[in-house]
């Protein structure tokens, strides 16, 4: 396992750019500021690993876990039709996950985020405006909600013996 607790200029070791909604001694979930998908939240492997299979089976839980939790809550407090879950470390190797919640008149839809737009910046049908500004809305419960399910999340996993070595 090559890792190391901070690579200098490894945007995904200093993410000061997004606020953190969360963290633990191993993780950082924060909120990413992308306009036409209001409530995508990254969660991210503090130290400097590339690959998930880098991790301790433990470490590689508790990963999952919490992406599984940002996963429910976005469903549960953001009712998107479809959530992306994406881990891709192809320009900065560092594990990460992508959780970005999808609606069918999102620009990029069903294409990934990435892709061209399928619907033009400005072009945008009034219903989907409205349901973006909705959303927008609901982000404030949507972070409490979700730093109060991994606070839980956090006291359950500290009260459960390791299985793993």
């Amino acid at each position: 396992m090559s890792a190391s607790p901070s690579t200098p200029g490894c945007p995904l070791c200093h993410p000061a750019t997004h606020p953190v909604i969360w963290s633990d001694d191993r993780i950082y979930v924060i909120r990413v500021d992308e306009p036409d998908y209001p409530g995508f939240t990254r969660v991210i492997w503090r130290d400097h690993v590339a690959e998930m299979t880098d991790l301790s089976p433990a470490d590689r839980a508790h990963v999952m876990a919490i992406v599984w939790v940002v996963e429910r809550t976005q469903r549960d407090v953001l009712v998107p039709d479809k959530v992306n879950l994406a881990s891709f470390g192809n320009m900065v190797p560092h594990v990460h996950w992508h959780v970005i919640p999808r609606w069918r008149d999102d620009r990029h839809f069903p294409d990934p985020f990435w892709a061209p737009p399928r619907i033009a910046a400005g072009t945008e049908s009034a219903g989907y405006v409205a349901h973006r500004e909705l959303t927008v809305s609901l982000l404030p419960r949507y972070v409490t909600e979700l730093v109060q399910r991994l606070a839980a999340l956090g006291q359950i996993q500290d009260s459960v013996p390791r299985v793993f070595p």
